[in-house]
């Protein structure tokens, strides 16, 4: 049960995030933009390395703003007795702990999920690695770029003639963390029956594998692999991006026939709805270069602006594709909300994707910014049952 005052649907659990790079902190971002008190705990001498990464002003990095949101902050080396006294004080007032730590050296400090859960049986615990807790691979250091190679997203990405392709960001990490919140809430479900908590083993490759599809089961039943298409896809066409006369890109999508049949109207293309491949996105797939042909000769006599309009009034899918400055700009994600604009003591203000949805009693607010290593420590060991004398002790011994 948190002790700090906090706000939205799960403001009566308290998370701790003992994880670092970045699905376990991501997974404990979105815990605590739904209300829940998150305390992260990072090595008083080497914090989290997600506060490295990415853009900086003034000094100050700029992605840790948003993935250390809502958490309060504290230092304890959990390898050391005075760190682990910390961690287990923690345990006993939390619901959740988040850790991403190679299996096997929580339990060699003495804190794994059998210490942890005799403190507090209704802990929930998840343990979110590259290769997961079991297996050959299971000691192997693992980030989501090695997931996004082995689950067969890099070999589905990029042009057919070109190599496989890595996405620029944290694809699997980002998977992952939503994968993470979702099996807390099912754990924490389950301990509403059985009273008891559990212990999650999260493996980054899995969850970025159940999103590309089918691809097991057509190997198993078939025996052939997808191949490299580029922005086209195998189950339908016309689908890419294509350039507008002014420079921009959209995208066209023709998932459903209907759809279909709407864009090549509007191309001025209606002909080829009556051929027979035409009736099936896998038929009009094998004919994407000669669609692909028709819709780009007519996007690029036109502006951005102009195709999205007149995709738009023809009930066609269409996006403009955008970068940040676009996104800053748009009237839907501000109708929605999405983004929001923070008070923060060293930026002034920092702005940001809010919550990834909202609730029909409302989006509960983010709270705070990411805080600076440590900020809370003193506050938080006081809590805890840490007189002041306890805590300069654990400074004066590098336990915090």
């Amino acid at each position: 049960m948190t002790t700090h005052e906090t706000a939205g649907p799960l403001a009566d659990l308290r998370v701790l995030d003992l994880s670092t790079l970045f699905a376990g902190p991501m997974a404990a971002m979105h815990l605590g933009d739904m209300g829940a008190e998150v305390i992260k705990v990072e090595h008083p001498r080497r914090p989290d390395p997600s506060r490295g990464h990415g853009p900086s002003k003034d000094g100050v990095n700029l992605w840790w703003k948003t993935l250390g949101r809502n958490k309060r902050t504290v230092t304890a080396d959990l390898s050391t007795s005075g760190g682990r006294e910390v961690l287990l004080r923690l345990v006993e007032t939390a619901d959740v702990v988040i850790e991403n730590f190679r299996p096997d050296t929580l339990e060699n400090w003495g804190l794994g999920p059998d210490v942890l859960r005799d403190r507090n049986p209704r802990l929930v615990m998840a343990r979110v690695t590259g290769f997961g807790q079991v297996g050959p691979y299971r000691r192997r250091p693992g980030f989501g770029t090695l997931a996004e190679a082995m689950s067969g997203f890099a070999a589905l990405t990029g042009e057919a003639d070109g190599p496989p392709t890595l996405p620029p960001f944290g694809l699997a990490d980002g998977i992952a963390s939503l994968a993470t919140a979702y099996a807390v809430m099912t754990a924490l479900h389950a301990r509403e029956t059985s009273g008891a908590g559990q212990v999650i083993d999260m493996a980054i490759i899995e969850p970025i594998l159940a999103l590309l599809g089918p691809q097991i089961t057509r190997w198993a039943a078939l025996g052939t692999t997808a191949p490299r298409m580029g922005n086209r896809s195998s189950n339908n066409a016309p689908r890419n991006t294509y350039r507008t006369r002014d420079g921009g890109w959209v995208a066209v999508s023709t998932s459903a026939q209907s759809i279909a049949e709407r864009v090549m109207t509007l191309v001025g293309r209606p002909d080829f709805i009556d051929q027979p491949w035409f009736t099936s996105g896998a038929g009009r797939a094998e004919h994407g270069a000669e669609l692909d042909e028709a819709v780009s000769a007519w996007i690029a006599e036109r502006d951005r602006d102009d195709v999205v309009e007149q995709f738009s009034a023809a009930h066609a899918a269409v996006a403009p594709i955008y970068d940040a400055s676009d996104i800053a700009d748009d009237p839907q994600y501000e109708a929605l909300g999405t983004i929001v604009t923070l008070p923060d003591p060293e930026l002034g203000e920092v702005v940001m994707q809010g919550p990834l949805f909202r609730l029909s009693d409302g989006v509960p607010p983010v709270r705070f910014t990411g805080r600076a290593p440590g900020a809370n420590t003193d506050e938080v060991l006081a809590e805890l049952g840490f007189t002041p004398d306890e805590v300069a002790l654990l400074r004066h011994e590098g336990a915090i």
